[in-house]
């Protein structure tokens, strides 16, 4: 039998998977494609992306590929102060992406759609919900990331920042109740938006990401990107992100010298792409180093001594700290860091949220004063509870229930 059709429609092109967002939506297109014929929406809003067309639409029947211009986007993202929408809004509508998804959508045999992160439900029209499985990965709770930064930013971007968490909940809110199912990231996170949104409680779900351990293992052999006796605190992510940028600078000015003063083998190596000018003025502080965009981040996990997440502002489960714990390393982090993850009774997570506590954790750890399996008890955790295909396989569940709005993902709902 013919599988059915599914419309995709995603903020980012899903691919290549080595961003958060990137790593949840391309697993989750990939697992969806065993089951349906995929009709992929989307915007490419880093130039770089459209070398990979190929291979993401490989997974599907039909797509549709939209350059997003992030410097235009913020300017036309203004006009939801005239309108009274969340910027959010107006920083992803296209009148081309609209045109594609209403004709999509009325091809008659598209009953069940996918939508990746909130903004991209501005393209379903009231109707579109009423006759089709609508399923939404909200993943966080993004209204409330904005009412977040609002304190650390001064005027005028503190009250428009509170502005946003405002509007954009209420546009969270709509979408909700339009919806067959909307998804966030872990339990905490569905939670939180139960709170924020009772209307919808019995429609909202947690699942999951994931990780691959067959290729973050620490198995492979891996040719170590660093100079021999050095001691290595490595942090990955898109530098780019202000919360990571926030992370990395937060430990390298306030955190990392204490430990460099204890340890001067100690290194803080910044790994990842388009790192911000904030970022690379980093590389001038003693010890740090920021390597910028690297080809495979898998040989700085395996030849550290541990990751860090120094993360004060973090929604759901951190893809950084899957793949780090996967790669069988210690991981030292905030609380923030690790909200969502999954408690494993053999793992003592390293866990502080003073500067003060996580530099102690950092020097017992570079100087052999943590016990010698706490990476491999990291490693069986993730292998035990992180399994991509197990998680993803939750959202065919909630397209294919009886019903819009029942239960029939197994009652999990915590």
């Amino acid at each position: 039998m013919d599988k059915p059709h599914l419309l995709f429609l995603a903020h980012r092109i899903p691919y290549p998977p080595n961003k958060g967002d990137k790593i949840r939506s391309f697993n989750l297109l990939k697992h969806l494609a065993g089951h349906y014929r995929i009709h992929l929406g989307c915007f490419v809003d880093d130039p770089a992306d459209w070398h990979y067309q190929d291979d993401i639409t490989a997974y599907c029947e039909d797509a549709f590929l939209h350059a997003l211009n992030p410097r235009l986007a913020k300017l036309k993202s203004l006009r939801g102060l005239l309108t009274g929408q969340a910027l959010t809004e107006p920083y992803y509508a296209d009148a081309r992406m609209a045109e594609w998804v209403h004709r999509t959508l009325d091809r008659g045999d598209m009953d069940r759609v996918l939508v990746f992160s909130s903004a991209m439900a501005q393209y379903l029209r009231p109707e579109d919900y009423a006759r089709r499985h609508v399923v939404v990965d909200f993943v966080d709770v993004d209204s409330d990331k904005w009412r977040q930064y609002a304190p650390t930013h001064r005027f005028p971007m503190r009250p428009l920042y509170l502005r946003e968490s405002r509007k954009l909940l209420a546009f969270e809110r709509q979408i909700s109740a339009r919806a067959t199912a909307g998804v966030f990231v872990s339990h905490e996170e569905a939670e939180l938006f139960r709170q924020l949104s009772p209307e919808t409680a019995r429609t909202t779900h947690a699942i999951d990401n994931g990780v691959d351990v067959d290729y973050f293992s620490p198995e492979q052999g891996y040719p170590s990107p660093y100079i021999a006796g050095d001691r290595h605190l490595v942090f990955t992510g898109a530098m780019d992100y202000w919360a990571n940028v926030d992370a990395v600078r937060w430990f390298a000015e306030t955190i990392f010298p204490g430990i460099y003063e204890q340890c001067p083998k100690a290194r803080f190596t910044i790994v990842g792409a388009r790192p911000s000018p904030e970022v690379t003025r980093l590389g001038e502080i003693e010890g740090v180093h920021v390597t910028g965009a690297v080809k495979d981040v898998r040989p700085y996990l395996a030849y550290a001594a541990a990751a860090v997440a120094p993360l004060r502002i973090a929604r759901g489960v951190q893809n950084k700290v899957l793949e780090a714990m996967a790669m069988a390393r210690p991981v030292i982090a905030t609380p923030q860091a690790m909200d969502g993850l999954r408690v494993c009774e053999d793992v003592d997570p390293l866990v502080g949220e003073t500067p003060e506590a996580l530099q102690a954790l950092a020097v017992a750890a570079l100087t052999g004063e943590i016990p010698d399996d706490t990476g491999a008890r990291n490693r069986a955790c993730v292998c035990r509870h992180y399994s991509w295909a197990e998680h993803m396989g939750r959202f065919v569940d909630l397209l294919e229930s009886e019903r819009p709005g029942d239960e029939g993902n197994g009652g999990h709902h915590a």
